[in-house]
């Protein structure tokens, strides 16, 4: 068994204090390593890396009291490490070091040499002492195959778990005498695997670092993406890692596009596109999308977020300069990128067309826009775009959501998808495309059953649009994954009754006694719901009789009453959300379904459910999709990825066949 105990802990214990001086120490040593932390120097190695793959080396170095370091120099298997932008940061840092505190890095190392590596850091003290601390990272060899995957496609459902999957399935297609009438696009990729979710710092992962596995093949902390922690309070220093956009951009020439129904800053987006320790920081992370396009060679973008790009003058605006960002000239120079600057009256939609990229506001000028343009940028809200049900609502004309947000004409996740395709194929060197289906997670999080159930069909008709391209483009990889599961949902059976009974119920103020026992059908009185696909491809309506009933296991209190409801929750992120009539939706699962009087307490505190460790599924098909079946931790997908991309393999592509149809 292998019990890894914190190096420090285990040598105070060793020590008696009274009779050890005082003595510089490193407290951090970054890439992070189970040899620093633990005293373990055997797999599994937590930093990987690429051949080539560019990391920043870190180290915090404390002083006795009353000292200062005159030096701190890297070494890599006992190589001093030179030639690259770094020094001393002794200001800005988070509160609690010591007096004298230095964090000392070395911008864009890489290393050709696969096999695993020490990194040693030697800090001298201004009395002379020295300190030295050990870890490892490993850099991963590719094998050469004959033939490359010209174009990567990775489809994100964020926290999209096993039961998402299911229940979109039961909706869009049924089940009678216990099979599916059909599959999903995903459920008929030939290739399956599980993909283990934790982050560098928690069981739980949230989005930042569960999409930067993916985007940088190594472990993060929570709300961070495509960076290692530091110890400085500036959200834009701590030492990056090369994402896939770039190392494919820098060594390949090829082209990223990156689209979500989420604002363009979330998190998910983010992580392709940009480096920072915080999340939320709105305006550096779109400044960064553009300012740093050399690097990736960004393409596509689209999504919400429109409040990023008006300027801080301009009604609707988010910009701000606590969410924007200036690099330190060490970051900005070893990495070959601009500094940034803190200028909330920045017109970052004009900078992008002036940058060549052809702007759509709507989805009318998205279909056009998408049959000349060479570089696309759609923004289709304010912030987060509106979710599939209530867009089909508005395109119905049975529900004015969309035209309440004020962007009444958005397109579906697959209108995006085609577009994003249609502009990246111009390119001469392929492309890496991420796709999110973002709001699989939010509404989750809401316990928005039926609204989440939609988003998963959406985002399945955005992967039916990838696979069609696979198939003629047989030089094409597609992943379907998720970063995480949401809500700890699962399918618990089916109404016992008829929805008239049950929109009676659910005003009848009955609670429990009336909508639960009654009403939820479990095992064979489950039966087989069945639901009506209209030629849009979604429901013509998600209340029908003895519908399936949805349970959370990860929930906060809520009422429920199992109807479809009419208005989403109030999305806080949205400009206008305290004004009419957005401030009229209901606000926290406490106060909406609340006739019926049925709560259901939950297992975790505050307002909405929260994400799970549950591993998630992955659905791959195209030239390389061989290599993603078994379990596998969420920063192998990285390497898999980059293998079929750069290595190349030998087996031929692997394909649903067209059009092809389960049966019963």
């Amino acid at each position: 068994m292998n019990h890894r105990l914190p190096l420090a802990a285990a040598l105070a214990a060793l020590a008696a204090p009274a009779l050890l001086p005082a003595a510089p120490t490193v407290s951090r040593l970054t890439p992070p390593s189970a040899l620093f932390t633990f005293g373990d120097a055997t797999p599994p190695y937590i930093a990987r890396f690429l051949p080539g793959q560019r990391f920043d080396l870190q180290a915090t170095v404390r002083p006795d009291a009353g000292q200062s370091f005159t030096s701190v120099r890297f070494f890599v298997d006992n190589v001093e490490v030179t030639g690259l932008q770094g020094g001393l940061v002794t200001t800005g840092l988070v509160a609690g070091l010591p007096a004298g505190t230095a964090v000392a890095s070395r911008r864009a190392y890489s290393n050709l040499a696969p096999g695993v590596h020490t990194l040693t850091v030697t800090a001298v003290q201004s009395d002379t002492q020295t300190v030295s601390a050990s870890g490892n990272f490993e850099i991963v060899a590719l094998t050469t195959g004959a033939n490359k995957a010209r174009n990567v496609i990775l489809f994100i459902g964020d926290g999209m778990g096993i039961a998402h999957r299911t229940a979109a399935r039961i909706m869009r297609h049924g089940v009678q005498q216990g099979k599916a009438n059909d599959r999903l696009a995903m459920d008929k990729m030939p290739v399956t695997g599980l993909v283990m979710t934790s982050s560098l710092n928690s069981i739980i992962t949230d989005s930042s670092p569960g999409a930067s596995c993916y985007s940088t093949g190594n472990k993060g902390n929570n709300n961070q993406h495509g960076v290692f922690p530091d110890d400085t309070n500036d959200a834009f220093d701590n030492p990056r890692i090369e994402s896939i956009t770039e190392f494919l951009a820098r060594t390949q020439g090829r082209a990223t596009g990156i689209v979500t129904t989420a604002d363009i800053f979330d998190a998910t987006p983010g992580a392709f596109g940009s480096h920072t320790q915080n999340r939320g920081a709105g305006t550096g992370i779109c400044d960064q999308y553009l300012d740093e396009r050399g690097a990736t060679n960004l393409t596509v973008l689209m999504g919400g977020g429109r409040k990023w790009f008006l300027p801080a003058t301009t009604l609707g605006s988010a910009r701000a300069n606590s969410t924007d960002y200036v690099l330190p000239a060490d970051v900005s120079a070893g990495w070959g990128v601009p500094a940034g600057a803190l200028d909330p009256n920045r017109d970052l939609l004009a900078d992008f067309q002036a940058a060549g990229f052809t702007y759509a506001p709507t989805r009318t000028a998205l279909t056009s826009a998408a049959a000349s343009a060479t570089k696309l940028l759609g923004l289709f809200t304010l912030s987060n775009m509106n979710v599939s049900l209530d867009k089909i609502g508005g395109r119905r004309g049975t529900s004015n959501v969309v035209s309440q947000y004020g962007f009444p004409d958005q397109p579906m996740l697959d209108e995006m998808t085609d577009a994003a395709l249609t502009v990246l194929s111009r390119g001469a060197n392929g492309f890496f495309l991420m796709v999110e289906g973002a709001s699989i997670d939010k509404q989750a999080h809401n316990m928005d059953s039926e609204r989440w159930i939609l988003e998963t069909i959406e985002f399945d008709r955005a992967i039916e649009r990838g696979v069609a391209y696979a198939q003629s483009h047989p030089d094409t990889l597609v992943i379907v994954t998720a970063d995480h599961e949401c809500a700890g949902i699962n399918i618990i059976g089916a109404s016992r009754v008829t929805n008239a009974d049950l929109q009676t119920r659910a005003q009848s103020g009955g609670g429990a006694a009336s909508l639960r026992d009654p009403v939820v059908g479990t095992y064979d009185l489950a039966g087989f719901p069945v639901y009506q696909i209209a030629a849009d491809g979604f429901p013509v309506t998600t209340d029908v009789d003895n519908k399936i009933l949805i349970g959370y296991a990860a929930n906060s209190d809520r009422y429920e009453d199992w109807v479809t409801n009419a208005r989403p929750l109030r999305d806080t992120q949205q400009p206008f959300n305290g004004t009419r009539p957005l401030n009229s939706y209901p606000t926290t699962p406490l106060n909406r379904d609340n006739a019926g009087n049925f709560l259901i307490t939950g297992q975790v505190p505050g307002e909405t459910a929260v994400h799970t460790a549950s591993d998630i599924p992955l659905s791959a098909a195209g030239l390389g999709a061989q290599n993603f079946t078994g379990v596998q931790d969420n920063t192998e997908v990285f390497f898999r990825m980059m293998q079929a991309a750069v290595g190349g393999v030998d087996t031929a592509p692997v394909l649903p066949p067209a059009n092809a149809k389960a049966g019963r």
